[in-house]
Order: C-alpha cells, then sequence, then structure tokens
C-alpha cells in the first residue's frame, strides 16, 4: 500500500496546524462537529431535489463514542459521506474546503444553507490531541467505503473498507499525557459534555454520546423490610446539545421565564436582568443578537480584571466568548450573544478579522441599547433608577472619556439630583423647567445631595429660584465641563465667580468695594502666602462669612478626585479664598486690621481659611492650630 504525501508543502503546513494556528487544543472538537454539521447538511439539501434519498432530517445525528480501553475518540455522522475521490481532494489538500465548493456550487442558492466550514484546515485540529487518525466513509448512494489514515505529517494512505450506512467516522488515537497536557481529559464523558455545551450547543443537529446515569435497582421479591435501597451506574444514550438557540426563535415566541433562565445560566448571575433586547437585523449584515442589562453591578465592574464584550457565534458555534469590539466601553456592562453567518472569520475560528461587518454590527448594537435604556427611562422609572444606581457612573465615564466623543449619545441618559424635585432628574426634565431668565445650568459638587445644600456657594442660587443640580459622583465635575453646554445654556458651578452675572451698576459698586477691601484681602493673602492665589470679595455669598473656590482649568473637586485616584495631590487647583463683606466676622477681621492688631489678624483669618476648607470638603493643614484657635475665642 502506497503511502501518498500531503500536498501544498504539506510538512510545514501541517506542523502549522497542530501547532500554531489554534490557541487551545479543546477546539479540536468543536472543529470536527462543524464538519459533521456540514456533512448533515449537504444530505439534507440534496434531498430536496433528490427523491432517491428518504432521510429526512430528524433522522440525521452527530454521535461521540469515548473508548478509555482503546483510547479513541470517534466523531460520526450520517451525512452525505465521501467517495475516495473526495476523500484525496479534501483531506490529502490541505486548505481546500469541501464546504467552501459545495457554497460556491450553489451559486445564488448559496444563503438556502448555512454550512459552516470555509478554510479546510478544521479537520486537522484533530492532529493537535491525536498520534493517529482514521476516517471512514461512505458517499450517498454509493455502496463503496474507504479508509482514510494519517499519523501527521509523514502522509496518508486510502484503502477500501466496509461501512454498513452512509456518512462519516473520524477515530482519533488520543496521545500519551505529557508533563504538561493532559490529552485523557478528551476521553472522559463529563469533560467531552462540557465541550459541547460550551461550543457546538447550538448546532442545529443532535450530538448524542452514552452518558453516565444513576438508577436505583430494584427490590428483589424476598427482600425484608430493612432493605437498603441500591444505587447502579448506567450509560444511557443522550442528546448533549439544545440545538435551537433562543435567539433564533421569533420574539413572539419566546416567554420572560425562558430569556431570564437562559441569562441566569448563561452569564451565571442568580437575579433576573432588568431589561432584555431580542433583535433580528437583515440586509447590509445579518445577524440576530439577545443582549441583557444586569440589574446589579459584578463585583468586580471597575477593576481592571473585568472583561466586557459578548458572546459570538457564527452559525450557532461559538467562536469568541467576549468579543470586546462589539460593545463600547460606557456600555461594558452589557451581556449578551451575537450570531451572524457574515463575520470574517480568521483561519482558526477564534477572533475576527476587523472588518465593515464588525463595525456596522457594533454600531446597530450601541443605538438599540441606547433605545433601551431610553425606553426604561420613560415607562419604567423605578427599574432605570436601579440601572442608574449599578451603571451611572460607568455612563458619566463614558461622557468623559475620549475627550467627549460621545457626549452627545450619552447625555440623554444621564441623571442629577435635583434640588427642586428633590429626586433624580434629567437634563431635558432640568431644561423644560428652567425659568426663561435663567442664565446657566447649574450644578454643585460634593460628596452628598445633603452636604451640597448646605455650601454657602448654593445660599444665592436657590433665594433667584433657580434649579441645582447636585454632583455627588468623583467625575460629575469633569463631565460637566465636557458637556459644556445644554441647549445654548451652560453649565456653570455655583462656586464659580459669574454664576450671578451682574448688571454694570453692580459691577461698578463691586470694584468700589473691593479697592475699599484693599488693606483687609491683602492682610489676608499675607497669612496665607502660597496656599492661596488670592483673597477677594465675594459676588456669589449672601449669608455665610467665607467659602473657598478655584481660578483656572482645576476645580477643587478635581483636585479632591486626583488625589484619591494617585493616593497624593499631584493636581491643586489655585484656591481663592472668598469673604463676604457684608458677614460680621468680615467686619471683625478688617477693625484688626484697621487697628494693626496683626496677631489678631493672623488669628482671624487661619479660622476663616479654616472653616472655608472644611465646607469645601479639603482636609485642614494644622487640625490641632485650628482646635487652639477655636478654643481660644472662648477665653
Amino acid at each position: 500500500m502506497e503511502k501518498k504525501q500531503f500536498q501544498a508543502e504539506s510538512k510545514r503546513l501541517m506542523d502549522l496546524m497542530i501547532n500554531s494556528i489554534y490557541t487551545h487544543k479543546e477546539i479540536f472538537l468543536r472543529e470536527l462537529i462543524s464538519n459533521a454539521s456540514d456533512a448533515e447538511d449537504k444530505l439534507a439539501y440534496r434531498a430536496l431535489t433528490d427523491s432517491s434519498i428518504t432521510t429526512s432530517r430528524s433522522d440525521l445525528k452527530i454521535t461521540l463514542i469515548p473508548d478509555k480501553d482503546a483510547r479513541t475518540l470517534t466523531v460520526s455522522d450520517n451525512g452525505i459521506g465521501m467517495t475516495r475521490e473526495e476523500l484525496e481532494s479534501n483531506l490529502g489538500t490541505i486548505a481546500k474546503s469541501g464546504s467552501l465548493q459545495f457554497k460556491q456550487e450553489l451559486g445564488d442558492k448559496k444563503d438556502d444553507v448555512d454550512v459552516i466550514g470555509q478554510f479546510g484546515v478544521g479537520f486537522y485540529s484533530a492532529f493537535m490531541v491525536a498520534d493517529d487518525v482514521k476516517v471512514i466513509s461512505r458517499a450517498w448512494g454509493s455502496e463503496e467505503a474507504f479508509l482514510w489514515q494519517s499519523a501527521g505529517t509523514d502522509g496518508y494512505t486510502i484503502t477500501p473498507c466496509e461501512k454498513n450506512a452512509p456518512g462519516t467516522d473520524i477515530i482519533m488515537h488520543i496521545k500519551e499525557n505529557a508533563e504538561d497536557e493532559d490529552y485523557s481529559q478528551y476521553l472522559e464523558r463529563s469533560r467531552l459534555q462540557m465541550l459541547i455545551k460550551k461550543y457546538s450547543d447550538y448546532i442545529r443537529y443532535p450530538i448524542v454520546m452514552e452518558v453516565e446515569d444513576y438508577r436505583q435497582k430494584e427490590k428483589p421479591a424476598d427482600a425484608g423490610d430493612d432493605y437498603k435501597r441500591e444505587w447502579v451506574t448506567v450509560l444511557e444514550w443522550k442528546s448533549l446539545n439544545s440545538m435551537v438557540p433562543l435567539w433564533q426563535r421569533p420574539k413572539a415566541e419566546v416567554k420572560n421565564e425562558e430569556y431570564n433562565a437562559f441569562y441566569k445560566e448563561k452569564f451565571a448571575d442568580w437575579e433576573d436582568p432588568l431589561s432584555v433586547v431580542h433583535l433580528s437585523a437583515e440586509g447590509q449584515v445579518e445577524y440576530k443578537a439577545l443582549l441583557y442589562v444586569p440589574a446589579k453591578t459584578p463585583y468586580d465592574f471597575y477593576t481592571r480584571e473585568y472583561e466586557k464584550g459578548l458572546q459570538l457565534y457564527s452559525s450557532g458555534v461559538l467562536i469568541m466568548d467576549k468579543c470586546g469590539d462589539l460593545l463600547p466601553d460606557h456600555f461594558r456592562f452589557v451581556k449578551g450573544v451575537v450570531d451572524s453567518p457574515d463575520f470574517s472569520l480568521n483561519i482558526s475560528r477564534e477572533v475576527l478579522q476587523h472588518d465593515n461587518q464588525l463595525k456596522i454590527i457594533a454600531r446597530n448594537l450601541e443605538k438599540k441599547i441606547k433605545a433601551e435604556l431610553l425606553r426604561l427611562q420613560k415607562e419604567d422609572r423605578e427599574k432605570y433608577e436601579t440601572f442608574w444606581k449599578a451603571f451611572g457612573v460607568q455612563l458619566k465615564y463614558g461622557v468623559v472619556a475620549d475627550y467627549g466623543r460621545n457626549k452627545d449619545m450619552l447625555k440623554e441618559l444621564l441623571l442629577f439630583w435635583s434640588s427642586k424635585e428633590g429626586a433624580n432628574t434629567t437634563l431635558a426634565a432640568y431644561k423644560d423647567r428652567m425659568p426663561e431668565e435663567q442664565p446657566f445650568v447649574y450644578y454643585a459638587c460634593g460628596e452628598s445631595a445633603e452636604k451640597i445644600a448646605k455650601l454657602p456657594q448654593v445660599e444665592r442660587i436657590l433665594d433667584k429660584g433657580y434649579e441645582i443640580l447636585y454632583c455627588t459622583e468623583d467625575v460629575d465635575d469633569f463631565v460637566m465641563k465636557a458637556l459644556e453646554e445644554l441647549d445654548g445654556k451652560k453649565f456653570k458651578s455655583v462656586s464659580d465667580e459669574d454664576a450671578l452675572p451682574q448688571t454694570d451698576e453692580e459691577k461698578q459698586a463691586a470694584k468700589e468695594q473691593s479697592e475699599q477691601a484693599a488693606p483687609v484681602l491683602t492682610a489676608v493673602k499675607e497669612v496665607l502666602g502660597e496656599k492661596i492665589k488670592e483673597a477677594r470679595l465675594s459676588s456669589i455669598l449672601k449669608s455665610a462669612a467665607v467659602c473657598l473656590t478655584a481660578d483656572g482649568p482645576v476645580s477643587l473637586e478635581m483636585e479632591k478626585y486626583m488625589a484619591k485616584v494617585e493616593g497624593s495631590m499631584p493636581m491643586r487647583a489655585e484656591r481663592v479664598l472668598e469673604l463676604n463683606a457684608g458677614s460680621a466676622p468680615y467686619a471683625a477681621l478688617q477693625k484688626a486690621v484697621e487697628a494693626d492688631d496683626k496677631d489678631t489678624v493672623e488669628k482671624y483669618t487661619k479660622l476663616l481659611y479654616g472653616q472655608a476648607l472644611l465646607m469645601a470638603g479639603l482636609p485642614l493643614e494644622d487640625p490641632s492650630e485650628y482646635a487652639q484657635l477655636v478654643c481660644s475665642l472662648m477665653v
């Protein structure tokens, strides 16, 4: 018997196949089952036009037979089978795809059948786990069967053999275990079940195998009352795959309970999702998707270990467990699956080639996710509030990311606490409530709504009847600066010097007052030195004596945020101490300045600065000194 050599620089290519193309050896089972499914599809398609074929789709199946004693794993199908010439062509020439040729021969009818293979390399993945592979095949309509056999790069043989029925058997002799490789796992029924569930659960034909089950022995007729039931292990043929995935079924036929059960099983969550998006798209790109919005934040969501992405299927075969390119970062919390026959896969079918189809699907999914969140916001506010509590911060990060590139797309989804409503509000609702004369969209930052409401800068804004957005997240100040404006109205911090625009007369009066206060402001600056950029009379305070604000691009909130992130204070705001000229503490400070009482001026200045730091949520630079100053007032 002559041993034939593989074609197409076969030895080098075979070595590449075995050692380099596939990332995980377990992929071999997915590839062989996909090939078997293609063989079943070809027979089912031929049966439509060939009356001699009496086999129906319900008769087709794929069979797994592990044999630990012989150390073999057999994958069988009762599909179209192969002639000697087809064995020679398909298996003797690496990268020759019979499935691809079949699709090409169909021409305009290629969409009528959904064969999976296209590269002609999947079969050779068997050599990653096997040191000898036998293929016994009998073509439909033929009485002849042939055995193709190879141990890898040394070539192959084809000899006549016997086979009772059409179809193909692939018999792999599994390699012996190595120091760093457990090949015996591919003979374990539980492991095979897991791999089928992971990669081939939605192959359209039953994948059957004898699996272990436990049964009680029948009670003997002469057994007494003290008889104890005995259990025995039996092997039963069972289907290992679900076959029809949930996303392939018409939406109207799927119950909410089925959506929830699928989510819990697939994504290991104990709680029902907040929302489900089930969609099917045709046209430029064909795909189906099933997307879920979780109810709670995963424990590792805000860590570097968290990996975003959707499960990616191609014609029901798992390609990637987490395809990050299908989700933007701002929607990284979404779980789900996407299935499309149009994906351009690489030769191993483990990763995608980055192409236009992928980008189109990603853009469409982003729009669908946003639309669903807006629907929840308007139709089921309670659910949206739950979502916001879990993932609102992520949307805010999305506004800030990439220099605000996504701000216009995301701003409709944002919620902020309203000083007027005492609840979360959208920006659109805030805008609808704005008095016509209100010059800005006002916001204030702090640790909580309760603390923000007590800020001295807030008082005058509220007295005007203007609504303030209370920003309690570290990222909020960055968000407001990224948004810039809302329908022509600029976002304005209540701490900004021009938060309440002044008339020309008011500006002139303020200028004159500042000139008169120059000795006081100079004295304050001399005491505090580099701690502040400037001391000035405030235009935003009403009853409070003092507050701390910032000049320049870095706000006090940004300073606090960076201190948390970096663990120090690498980014420092240019602090401004604002004094209320109409307050009693200012009058006392002015009196001390006019009396040239330097000790009292220093004491009062440090007290006022300490108060400003505390109200701004910043740490005292010397708590002991501040405590002594406060106590001195009691003497």
